[in-house]
């Protein structure tokens, strides 16, 4: 039989994997580790305040879907199409955008379930209620560096979540004088996010395809019919080129 065990340079090389548990440093390290991010969140959140004023919510019932909700941009879908008189359609079709924006959580899950699978059922309900887009690229990168502590997901949820919901309040009170957040180009927040966040998973050209192939796809379709398909439209194009791009011939 061929000898398969790594050699002793590929062996020093790749990260040692500790043992999966739940630290207060962990905590604390994914705290650190979320702060770049925290500028965006704080100014996301507080256009997410304005738009809920403007839409004639109550302070109480913002706060309520930041805190419960806690999805950035399905809650900024949401005011956008809101309704002063609801029917079962228009009930169905936030249903439909709000499941359709956040379905990418489960790839996301997905992709640290063989991490998060040794974590005890309640700490994954609190970490997975508390995952967001930022939770997944600092745990995918704690995992991928050889780091198993749970409370690195759980320090990003306890210092964002609190954020979240409370910077909504002074963009809920400066409503009216915000007006259209595009006019202080705070429109751009969210794409500049998504940006950021895919900085550290850069691994080249090549896996960047799917990422292009979306984005384009979903550009096309917006600007040629509009609406809000465009979000599935994107994410289905991006999977099937990642699903049929070629592998990487060996060298």
């Amino acid at each position: 039989m061929n000898d398969i065990s790594p050699s002793p340079q590929e062996a020093t090389s790749r990260p040692a994997a500790a043992q999966p548990g739940l630290t207060w440093q962990g905590c604390l390290l994914g705290m650190r580790m979320v702060m770049p991010f925290v500028p965006g969140i704080l100014t996301f959140a507080t256009v997410y305040g304005a738009a809920a004023a403007a839409k004639g919510l109550t302070l109480g019932e913002t706060l309520a879907m930041s805190g419960i909700v806690y999805a950035g941009l399905s809650q900024m879908v949401i005011l956008q199409i809101w309704a002063e008189s609801w029917t079962l359609a228009s009930l169905g079709t936030i249903a439909i955008l709000t499941a359709a924006i956040n379905a990418r959580m489960i790839l996301m899950g997905a992709s640290l379930q063989p991490w998060l699978k040794h974590a005890p059922l309640p700490l994954n309900a609190v970490n997975l209620f508390l995952f967001t887009d930022q939770s997944w690229v600092i745990g995918l990168r704690h995992y991928e560096s050889g780091g198993r502590d749970f409370g690195v997901l759980l320090g990003v949820g306890l210092l964002t979540w609190p954020l979240w919901v409370i910077a909504a309040v002074p963009g809920y009170l400066a409503g009216s004088s915000i007006g259209d957040p595009a006019r202080f180009g705070l429109d751009l927040v969210i794409p500049i996010m998504f940006a950021i966040m895919l900085v550290p998973l850069w691994r080249g050209a090549r896996p960047a395809v799917p990422w292009a192939v979306g984005g384009l796809a979903a550009l096309i379709f917006s600007q040629l019919v509009g609406g809000y398909l465009y979000i599935v439209v994107g994410a289905v194009a991006g999977g099937l080129a990642g699903a049929f791009l070629p592998e990487k011939a060996d060298d």
